[in-house]
């Protein structure tokens, strides 16, 4: 299928003088290689500029010992011009003989090609400061790992997928070609070195990705990420003993078991030498695990970790685990305490090739939940956070939500984890960072929102998601407000009025989207299986333990001492904190409480009025999203504005079905009418 070039779709800039007209490179590997080829391309279609690229290591040495200052020179791990030795960092200065892009490694140079990029595209006052020498750019990434999750199935569909069908899978057959490359590029452009191409639900075909019929397009694909910097993962079978071994069991401490696994990973390992490693979902919505024969989660992931050892490699263990057949009855059991229950105990028990995989909140992706307690919690554990960019219970993608300014929220939480007088430095950021227990694996990872699509996201403004997880996952100091700019400014250039109108649209919607759906933390009013559309009680009676709990007198759910003891699992203050309705942050007030409908909260309206006030309110917005949006109509191309007025005019409409179905559940079990008088059915 035809596709966009998304953010690296590069446009002629006419106001940059770019004085350099000859690249000399460090090509002693293949993505010093790559780095060349990239700013070869951009310059040659961005500034009209073809560059003479001499890649011979004589000729480069002496060109440096000259002063002519028309050269540009891309090096990599050479002490005398890289100012940061963090892998994956970069520097670009000025020096006598010319304009030098220094990598602390092959993979920082690729990543200091693509700001050099940036900078044109964006036209940024940072580029003459650089190219005239007036300021260094020095650049670390925040995170050792920056993954994508991908659900994709080997069928070509994918779970929880809003963009059309996989570019990895048709037919139980790899796809490998030309979009695969560029897929590469669009990761490289914004600092992911890592990818897992498979839904962590594996069953059926996936289950043999890691034998011999697979082997062949797994190499191949690999070899192209490799070219950018980019590690390939798959997500595995706990079972797979018994489906592809024959075994009658899959326990973890079974000498069987464990000696098919060290075999396996033996044969990926020789068939695919790069191989990053595994990512793992087990003992949750009937994916097998070691629950079944009595063992842990660290039994589970050390077994596996072990055998890919040898090699370099990783177990990712996803911590996305909890009693899949809760009572709703039961007002004590609850969801949101598994993860921490699951895995505290296990703190310092897992080898150091594992890492634990922690979903940003407790429950599972909402437009708004707690910060997990497991990350002010466990403290000799690798950790990651794993975030969702496919808009999974945000909108699928036919509604706008950038959820960058939701991702920075959850790095700013105080975890508390080196003490209550808040003294140190122990934000999620720090954390999953490596940065406060000093640990070696870690990171982000998010849940791709990618596909066949021509514009590979569905909406095209969601590919601010997929470029906005990358840029933050590189640098978590940038602000939602700079990645979504230069997002704009990429993807459609230098029109003052696009940018204006795109950058209001993109900073308001998750606001916006949380008002008409699920204000307060409250969350989970949507549709079974598909999660997309309000049904209050879709989710009331189930086994899911997604309880809202509203009755004619309240609603929301008491995660007290007095209910689950949830607020338990934090530390102090925050545990305090959450305890009480008046220190509580209001957006989660419904998440941690039962609140009675004539609550008063700190703006004096009554709980029941807030409800009604927030669904108008959003709704409303929602259609002068649409309205501002109109405005682009002669500023974008034709088949772009068309793709994403349609899904404005479709989030305008379904705004209102929300703000509908809501308000009527609660003025019916509430019996409290709207203040305002407006028609609430």
């Amino acid at each position: 299928m035809e596709y966009t070039k998304a953010w690296l779709n590069y446009r002629q800039v006419e106001q940059i003088r770019f004085p350099f007209d000859t690249i000399y490179v460090q090509n002693d590997c293949v993505v010093a290689e790559t780095a060349a080829k990239e700013l070869c391309l951009a310059v040659k279609e961005l500034l009209k500029i073809k560059l003479q690229c001499i890649a011979n290591i004589a000729e480069m040495q002496t060109a440096l010992q000259k002063d002519n200052r028309n050269a540009l020179f891309l090096l990599h791990d050479n002490a005398a011009y890289a100012q940061t030795k963090v892998p994956g960092g970069y520097t670009i200065s000025l020096q006598e003989a010319g304009l030098i892009i220094c990598g602390s490694d092959a993979n920082g140079l690729l990543y200091g090609v693509f700001e050099l990029i940036r900078l044109i595209q964006t036209e940024s006052p940072l580029l003459s400061k650089v190219c005239h020498g007036k300021e260094a750019l020095v650049k670390s990434p925040s995170n050792p790992l920056r993954m994508l999750n991908h659900w994709d199935n080997m069928d070509g569909s994918i779970e929880r997928g809003y963009s059309g069908n996989s570019f990895f899978f048709a037919k139980d057959e790899m796809i490998v070609n030309e979009r695969t490359r560029e897929y590469a590029r669009l990761l490289a452009s914004v600092g992911i070195n890592a990818t897992v191409i498979n839904n962590v639900n594996v069953k059926q075909a996936a289950t043999w990705l890691i034998t011999e019929r697979y082997f062949n397009g797994l190499k191949q694909m690999a070899a192209i990420f490799a070219e950018y910097g980019v590690k390939l993962f798959l997500s595995l079978n706990f079972a797979a003993p018994m489906e592809l071994g024959g075994l009658n069991l899959c326990d973890p401490l079974d000498d069987k078991v464990r000696a098919f696994w060290k075999k396996k990973m033996q044969e990926v390992y020789d068939a695919i030498p790069d191989f990053g490693g595994f990512l793992v979902k087990a003992d949750s919505e009937g994916r097998p695990g070691p629950f079944t024969y009595g063992r842990n989660h660290a039994d589970g992931a050390n077994m596996l970790a072990e055998a890919v050892a040898p090699y370099g490699g990783l177990i990712i263990w996803r911590c996305f685990v909890y009693n899949c057949t809760q009572d709703w009855r039961d007002y004590k059991t609850d969801r949101a305490r598994a993860g921490y229950d699951n895995f505290m105990p296990l703190d310092g028990k897992f080898l150091d090739n594992v890492i634990l995989q922690i979903k940003n909140g407790p429950m599972d992706f909402q437009v708004r939940e707690a910060v997990s307690p497991l990350f002010s919690g466990l403290r000799q554990t690798n950790q990651m956070l794993e975030v969702q960019a496919a808009q999974e219970y945000t909108g699928q993608q036919k509604h706008l939500c950038y959820l960058v300014p939701m991702w920075k929220e959850v790095l700013q939480f105080k975890t508390y984890a080196g003490g209550s007088d808040g003294a140190a430095a122990d934000t999620v950021a720090d954390i999953v960072s490596g940065r406060f227990y000093g640990q070696k694996h870690c990171g982000m990872a998010a849940v791709a929102n990618t596909g066949n699509d021509e514009n590979w996201t569905g909406h095209d403004m969601a590919a601010a998601n997929f470029y906005g997880f990358g840029r933050l996952a590189y640098d978590t100091e940038l602000t939602s407000e700079e990645i979504a700019s230069e997002w704009i400014r990429c993807t459609y250039g230098s029109d003052t009025e696009v940018h204006k109108i795109m950058l209001q649209l993109l900073m308001e919607s998750w606001p916006i989207y949380e008002s008409y759906t699920s204000p307060l933390g409250i969350g989970w009013m949507v549709n079974p299986n598909h999660h997309y559309g309000p049904n209050v009680d879709g989710y009331e009676y189930d086994r899911w333990g997604t309880y809202h709990r509203s009755d004619c007198k309240g609603m929301g759910v008491d995660r007290t001492m007095k209910g689950t003891g949830y607020t338990m699992q934090y530390n102090e203050p925050n545990a305090s904190m959450y305890e009480s309705m008046e220190t509580c942050p209001e957006e989660l007030l419904l998440f941690f409480h039962h609140v009675p409908y004539t609550w008063k909260l700190k703006t004096g309206k009554t709980l029941i009025q807030h409800i009604y006030d927030s669904h108008f309110e959003g709704a409303m917005k929602a259609q002068q999203m649409l309205e501002q949006f109109r405005a682009l109509k002669e500023r974008l191309e034709p088949e772009v504005y068309a793709r994403i007025y349609e899904r404005f005019k479709l989030q305008s409409d379904h705004s209102k079905e929300w703000r509908d179905r809501i308000n009527t559940y609660y003025y019916r079990i509430s019996g409290i009418p709207d203040e305002k008088g407006r028609t609430i059915y």
